[in-house]
């Protein structure tokens, strides 16, 4: 392999490749994917002169430890974090020198859950379906990071962007997702959007890339039973059995048949990525304008 990669030391609780994903693939059963919290992703490697689309890692509350074989920009965004090279702290947010050899240090999140590594370049593993992204549902991508991987890097494009540091939104202390109501808010007693409105909903820690799970009162039916099997989209509150909301995230499954009761604006998602378990939710319901 080319001396243009980089040595895993410490792969963390759950690191992956990510990118912007795989949109319009849902037809073949196959979510988007990609970075959770985008804004971060696209903070990053900006920092380092990269396309939007360019890889980065993003790490999940532990963070990671790697080992560039060549001197290499790079840039830590997302959940707020110490980041180290050699041992010597070096800026987060902000475009960082790593020397061939040294081993760049992601400490744990001290705040939000999710942080996202750029290298200037990028990570250039094999696509599939036009994207790098790990996708931990289909399993499409490349495996999450182990210790004593070997991941390949590109070739930089640009120079890092002329900034020190670059402001990015705290990770949220409450949660707050508006939904838009619908398709099926119909199978739900009538009270339903005023429960999700005023109840107190907390972030539940079964949550992953999949789905922001809840805890709280349950939302109340007035249909019973499932629905064929039908479309889900980026955002969409399903509701389970149990009657809590489950917020679907990037890796969703591309169908379903428990209903949902409204979709959460892609803009809103970002920071539900950051949100740990625990955190308040506070649902806004809104209708669409007809």
């Amino acid at each position: 392999m080319t001396d243009r990669a980089f040595a895993v030391i410490r792969a963390g609780a759950l690191t992956t490749v990510q990118d912007l994903g795989r949109a319009g693939q849902a037809h073949l059963g196959v979510p988007r994917s990609g970075a959770l919290d985008l804004p971060a992703h696209r903070l990053a490697n900006r920092l380092v002169g990269n396309d939007p689309a360019a890889a980065t890692l993003e790490t999940t509350l532990t963070g990671c430890a790697v080992r560039p074989r060549r001197a290499a920009t790079v840039a830590v965004t997302g959940a707020p974090c110490h980041v180290a090279v050699d041992g010597r702290p070096v800026a987060w947010g902000a475009a960082v020198r790593v020397p061939a050899g040294a081993v760049l240090d992601v400490g744990p999140a001290r705040r939000g859950v999710r942080g996202y590594l750029a290298f200037g370049g990028g990570v250039a593993v094999e696509p599939v379906l036009g994207s790098r992204a790990t996708d931990l549902l289909s399993g499409l991508g490349p495996a999450p990071l182990t210790d004593g991987a070997v991941l390949p890097l590109g070739d930089p494009v640009a120079p890092p962007a002329p900034a020190d540091a670059v402001p990015q939104p705290a990770p949220p202390e409450e949660l707050v997702l508006r939904v838009r109501l619908g398709p099926r808010d119909d199978w739900f007693d009538r009270t339903a959007p005023r429960t999700l409105a005023r109840a107190t909903y907390r972030v539940a820690t079964a949550s992953n890339r999949i789905g922001l799970r809840t805890e709280g009162p349950p939302l109340e039916r007035v249909r019973q039973g499932e629905l064929p099997s039908e479309g889900l989209v980026l955002g969409a509150v399903q509701v389970p059995p149990d009657g809590r909301p489950l917020v679907f995230l990037a890796d969703h499954p591309t169908t379903g048949g428990y209903p949902v009761i409204g979709v959460v604006p892609e803009p809103d998602l970002a920071a539900a990525a950051q949100a740990r378990p625990g955190t308040p939710v506070r649902f806004v319901p809104v209708r669409a304008a007809r």
